[in-house]
């Protein structure tokens, strides 16, 4: 069975600085497309930012500049360095991969479980 396990959410001020990650553990046969998406208190799940397998990056307009998406192929990692903070950054940041069980297998979307992050002083 595979698993996206997020960390790094937490409490921090404004204008401070978390990093987050997200590892893919299990039997898979490939990774594709990673990314993270964030979901504040009665708004929709909406896209922070996206990494292809390649190293192509996207970013949600409110977060460039400020955010930095990464991954790491041989731990089937990726990363959101995240700075300059804002209290609207604050929500509930998920992971999500699209992976492929075997050679065989479809494309498949997966979804981590959640870190929060507040942003307060």
């Amino acid at each position: 069975q595979v698993q996206l396990v997020e960390s790094g959410g937490g409490l921090v001020q404004p204008g401070g600085s978390l990093r987050l990650s997200c590892a893919a553990s299990g039997r898979f046969f490939s990774i594709n497309a990673m990314g993270w998406y964030r979901q504040a208190p009665g708004k929709q799940r909406e896209l922070v930012a996206g990494i292809g397998s390649g190293g192509s990056t996207n970013y949600a307009d409110s977060v460039k500049g400020r955010f930095t998406i990464s991954r790491d192929n041989a731990k089937n990692t990726v990363y959101l360095q995240m700075n300059s903070l804002k209290p609207e950054d604050t929500a509930v940041y998920y992971c999500d991969a699209n992976v492929r069980l075997s050679y065989s297998n479809p494309w498949v979307l997966m979804w981590g479980q959640g870190t929060q992050v507040t942003v307060s002083s």
